[in-house]
């Protein structure tokens, strides 16, 4: 069944509750099975589980299975995510976590997220003692151009 479909099931079930605010636009879910489509990835090569979450949260979390775990068959890849407390959002999140991880193995590229980590990790690396003594030479150059553009003071 596709997640247009059980959508529009489930708002004509309950008349008192809106999904609506629960799952994403019609047009965000054709978008991604046109995305699915185009990797090769139909629900018939998805084992789909719903299953408890873990964490914070408290008894909700423990009482209820909206964590959605994923496993595509052909490339063995699983996915396992409960980011939200809605099940049809973690069912949409998972299916769109399972594609950026296929086509960043298509693609031999890195995806923006692991890349936005190695530059964090750069950031954080210790720099070389030349690098250092390179950085600290230009900072006493750039003051002692600062201490130029000062007028003559008492002390001087």
């Amino acid at each position: 069944m596709s997640l247009v479909r059980l959508i529009e099931q489930l708002e004509n079930t309950s008349p008192i509750f809106n999904f609506t605010n629960f799952v994403p636009s019609p047009e965000k879910i054709a978008a991604l099975e046109a995305r699915m489509a185009g990797l090769g990835v139909t629900e018939e090569n998805l084992t789909e589980k719903f299953i408890q979450g873990s964490g914070s949260g408290g008894q909700k979390i423990n009482k209820t299975a909206s964590c959605v775990y994923l496993k595509h068959a052909r490339s063995g890849i699983e996915v396992k995510c409960q980011q939200q407390r809605s099940r049809e959002l973690n069912r949409y999140i998972a299916r769109r976590e399972l594609c950026e991880r296929l086509e960043e193995i298509r693609d031999g590229k890195k995806s923006a997220k692991k890349q936005a980590q190695e530059k964090i990790r750069r950031q954080k690396r210790r720099r070389s003692r030349r690098a250092k003594n390179r950085m600290l030479d230009a900072k006493s150059k750039h003051a002692d151009k600062k201490n130029l553009r000062k007028p003559p003071g008492r002390n001087d």
